[in-house]
């Protein structure tokens, strides 16, 4: 099998992943505040060329239209962007969707003046790829933002989590919340972008009182979490994978009785192109 071929493989298999479960509820139910955080630490983008790398149903590019941004938003998976259609017609936003792998992007050098990626990126997994591609398509002097999970954070613990439970990772591909450590983030990078804000932040969420109902929520909607169970049950151990993340979420749950209570931790980093 070539190079090839064993990419595209990949990648059809990470849009299967993430056309199962319902992705764009979950951005609904408590991921929308992500989005608007990252743009607006990117500053003025009034009129600015805006790429969206791996944009899902558009948590980062409806905000930066919104602010009178040209944006053009790319994902893998086509399910998502057409969510993002959607959602960016409810709104009544104007936005370009394209269909791109966040490893071979199909823009021209220095196209973008702004090149985002929030909670979207860091799943690609040529880690070294896809950086490249995000400072190849943005101009120097441009603007590159990043949000993603952190490794010592809920997202990090909840792949922790999952790991023993899950087929053996390709040859290459590197763990997603890597890139919400800091020193791999600046190694991606080197001297190509000049990181200007590097900080930590936490999305506190509140949706699901009832006792297993964030667990629940990322079974049903979460398409790493569904692909793991799947792979768990066919080997036997979907049981024991269910009491794995029973007791994941108890460690996670910074509430009580009736108000549950978790918190995410994620990476905010912006940088300007050398």
């Amino acid at each position: 099998m070539t190079a090839v071929t064993e990419d595209a493989e990949l990648k059809a298999r990470h849009r299967a992943m993430w056309t199962s479960g319902d992705y764009a509820r979950m951005v609904e139910t408590f991921l929308l505040p992500l989005g608007p955080r990252l743009v607006d630490a990117c500053g003025s983008i009034t009129g600015a060329r805006v790429l969206d790398v791996a944009a899902g149903t558009g948590n980062a590019s409806l905000p930066a239209a919104e602010r009178g941004a040209r944006v053009t938003a790319s994902d893998l998976t086509p399910a998502l962007l057409e969510a993002g259609r959607r959602r960016a017609e409810a709104a009544g936003l104007e936005l370009e969707w394209v269909e791109a792998d966040a490893e071979h992007l199909p823009f021209g050098d220095a196209s973008f003046d702004v090149v985002l990626s929030s909670i979207g990126v860091m799943f690609a997994p040529h880690h070294r790829e896809a950086a490249d591609e995000l400072v190849r398509v943005c101009r120097p002097g441009g603007t590159l933002g990043l949000l993603s999970w952190t490794p010592g954070g809920l997202v990090g613990a909840l792949f922790r989590t999952m790991a023993p439970f899950a087929p053996p990772p390709p040859p290459g591909a590197q763990p997603a919340p890597l890139w919400g450590d800091e020193e791999h983030l600046r190694e991606l990078l080197g001297e190509r972008v000049h990181l200007t804000a590097l900080e930590r932040g936490v999305l506190e969420v509140t949706a699901f009182p009832e006792e297993h109902g964030f667990v629940r929520h990322f079974v049903q909607c979460y398409g790493p979490t569904i692909a793991v169970r799947a792979h768990a049950e066919r080997t036997g151990r979907a049981r024991e994978f269910d009491e794995a993340l029973d007791r994941f979420e108890r460690e996670q749950d910074r509430g009580g009785p009736g108000r549950s209570r978790y918190e995410m931790e994620y990476l905010l980093a912006v940088g300007t192109r050398a």
